[in-house]
C-alpha cells in the first residue's frame, strides 16, 4: 500500500469545526498584507515619507515582476518536497520570522534621498511577497486534502475568505480608528510605523497558529508522488506547463486576473471615490470600514449554501451578476441625477447599505471559486498521475498579488484621463472632473466583471465529474484491492 493511498484514506471528508478555523485563520496574514498594500502604501511612500508616487507603482509593478517568476517555483516546490513534516508545513514556518520582519521594516523606511528609498521599497516589496508565497501558497494548497468533499470544500475556503477579509480590515479600522485619529489625520508618521508592529505581529501569530493548529493532518496528507528522483529546470517547467494545459484551470486564471484586475481598481479608487465623489467625511469613512466585518460574515455564511444549492459555477455566476450590478449601480444613478445630493443624510445609508449586500455577495463569490480550483487537482491527477495543488494555487496567489499591480495602474489612468488635481478639497474639485471620474470608473469594472464571469462559464467541473473522478481515483489506488 502507497503513502499517497493511506494519506488519502486517513483523511476525512467532514473537517472538523476547529480544523476549519485553524487553517482559515492562516489567511489573515495575506489579508493585512494584502490590505496595506492596496490602501496605504501609496498614501504613506507618496505622501509621508515624500517618495514619487510614480516611483512607488514602479516598484510594486517591479515587484510583481518576480511574483510572476517566484509564485510557481514555490507551488511546484512544495508539491515534491519531502520532509517528515510533509510537503507544505516547513515552508509554512519558514516563512513566519521573515514574512513579519520584512514587513515591519516596510513600514519604518530610513530616511534616505529618492534613489536610496525607491530601491529601499522594491527591495522590501519583493521579500514580502516572495516571502508571503512561502506561506500562502502550501497553507491554501492543504485545503484538497483537508477534504475531497465538493460542498465541504466550499465551506472550508469561506472560513479562509473569512479571516482573510476580517484580518486586513481589522487593520483598516484600526489605522481609522485609532491610529490616525488624532489631529494629524492620515498624514501621521508614527501612526504608519505603530501599524508595522502590529501588523507584523498579528502576521506572525497567525502563521504560527495556522501551522501548528493543522500540524497534526501532516500524517494524513499526501506525498510527492516522485521521491528521490532528479529535478532539472527543463522538467520542473515541462511538469508545470503539462499542469497548465487543464481547459478548467485555465478558464480559472483567467477569470481570476480579470477579478483581481476589477478588485485592484476598485480598491485603488476607493477612498477617492468615497470621498471626492460621494463626499462623505472621515468618520463616515470609519463607519463605512467598519461594515466589512458584516459583509465578511455573511460571505462566510452564504458562500456554502449557495455553491450547495446550484453548483459551483452556476453559484459563481448567480452572485457575480447580482453583485456587478449591485456594485456601481448607485455611480450610474448618480451620473443621471438620480440619487441623493452630497451632504443629503439619506446618501450614506444607501449607498453604505448597498455595498454591505454587494461586498457580501462578492466575498461568497470568492470562496465558490477559490474551492473550485480544488475539484482541478483529482482531475488532473488522472491525467498525470501527480497531485499539483501548489502550482494551482501559486498561479491563484499571484493573480490576487497583481490586484496591486494591473489594478492600481488601471487606477491611476483614469485619474490622470481627467486630470484629477492632487491634493484638492473635495469641495474644490470641478463637478465635471468628477462626473468623468464616475464615467470612467463604472463602466471599467462592468467589463473587467462581464469578461470574469464569461472566463467562468467556459470551467467544466461539476459535482458529478468531480466524484467520478474520485472513484475513477480510488480504482487505481492500491487500496481497491484490500
Amino acid at each position: 500500500m502507497s503513502d499517497n493511498a493511506m494519506a488519502q484514506h486517513a483523511s476525512p471528508d467532514k473537517p472538523t469545526v476547529w480544523l476549519k478555523l485553524a487553517h482559515g485563520y492562516g489567511a489573515t496574514a495575506f489579508g493585512i498584507k494584502n490590505n496595506g498594500f492596496d490602501y496605504f502604501l501609496l498614501l504613506f511612500y507618496g505622501t509621508i515619507v515624500g517618495l514619487e508616487p510614480g516611483l512607488v507603482g514602479l516598484a510594486i509593478l517591479i515587484a510583481l515582476v518576480f511574483d510572476a517568476i517566484s509564485d510557481p517555483l514555490v507551488g511546484y516546490w512544495s508539491d515534491n518536497f519531502h520532509s517528515r513534516w510533509g510537503r507544505r508545513h516547513p515552508f509554512m514556518y519558514a516563512a513566519a520570522i521573515p514574512v513579519a520582519l520584512s514587513y515591519f521594516l516596510l513600514w519604518n523606511p530610513p530616511d534616505w534621498d529618492q534613489i536610496g528609498l525607491f530601491l529601499y521599497l522594491t527591495l522590501m516589496a519583493i521579500l514580502i511577497r516572495t516571502f508571503i508565497t512561502f506561506f500562502e501558497t502550501p497553507s491554501t494548497s492543504l485545503m484538497p486534502e483537508l477534504t475531497s468533499d465538493y460542498d465541504e470544500r466550499t465551506s472550508v475556503q469561506s472560513y479562509r475568505l473569512f479571516f482573510g477579509w476580517a484580518g486586513g480590515n481589522l487593520m483598516s479600522v484600526l489605522m481609522f480608528g485609532v491610529l490616525l485619529a488624532g489631529p494629524g489625520g492620515m498624514q501621521q508618521r508614527d501612526g504608519y510605523e505603530t501599524y508595522g508592529i502590529v501588523a507584523s505581529v498579528l502576521i506572525f501569530s497567525a502563521i504560527m497558529i495556522s501551522a501548528l493548529g493543522t500540524h497534526h493532518r501532516i500524517p494524513t496528507l499526501s506525498k510527492p508522488t516522485a521521491l528521490g528522483e532528479r529535478y532539472t529546470l527543463g522538467r520542473i517547467f515541462s511538469e508545470m506547463a503539462e499542469t497548465w494545459k487543464e481547459k478548467s484551470f485555465i478558464a480559472l486564471f483567467f477569470t481570476s486576473i480579470f477579478g483581481s484586475v476589477a478588485t485592484g481598481l476598485a480598491a485603488s479608487l476607493s477612498f477617492i471615490i468615497l470621498n471626492y465623489f460621494w463626499g462623505f467625511n472621515e468618520f463616515q469613512l470609519f463607519i463605512w470600514t467598519a461594515t466589512v466585518f458584516f459583509s465578511a460574515f455573511f460571505g462566510f455564511l452564504m458562500a456554502p449554501r449557495v455553491s450547495r444549492r446550484f453548483g459551483k459555477k452556476k453559484a459563481t455566476i448567480y452572485l457575480g451578476i447580482v453583485a456587478f450590478t449591485l456594485a456601481p449601480l448607485p455611480v450610474f444613478l448618480r451620473l443621471f441625477d438620480l440619487m441623493p445630493e452630497n451632504g443629503d443624510p439619506l446618501l450614506f445609508p444607501i449607498v453604505v447599505t448597498l455595498n454591505i449586500v454587494d461586498l457580501s455577495l462578492i466575498i461568497a463569490l470568492q470562496a465558490v471559486l477559490y474551492s473550485m480550483v480544488a475539484d482541478l487537482v483529482e482531475s488532473n491527477q488522472l491525467k498525470t498521475g501527480r497531485r499539483n495543488e501548489g502550482v494551482y494555487y501559486a498561479s491563484m496567489t499571484f493573480t490576487r498579488k497583481a490586484t496591486q499591480g494591473f489594478g492600481a495602474l488601471a487606477g491611476g489612468l483614469i485619474l490622470s484621463a481627467i486630470a484629477f488635481p492632487q491634493g484638492a478639497a473635495p469641495e474644490t474639485v470641478d463637478p465635471d472632473t468628477l462626473w468623468w471620474l464616475g464615467a470612467l470608473y463604472a463602466p471599467s469594472l462592468l467589463i473587467l466583471w462581464a469578461a470574469m464571469l464569461y472566463c467562468v462559464s467556459l470551467y467544466r467541473i461539476d459535482k458529478g465529474e468531480h466524484e467520478e473522478n474520485l472513484r475513477k481515483l480510488a480504482a487505481t489506488s492500491p487500496l481497491s484491492v484490500d
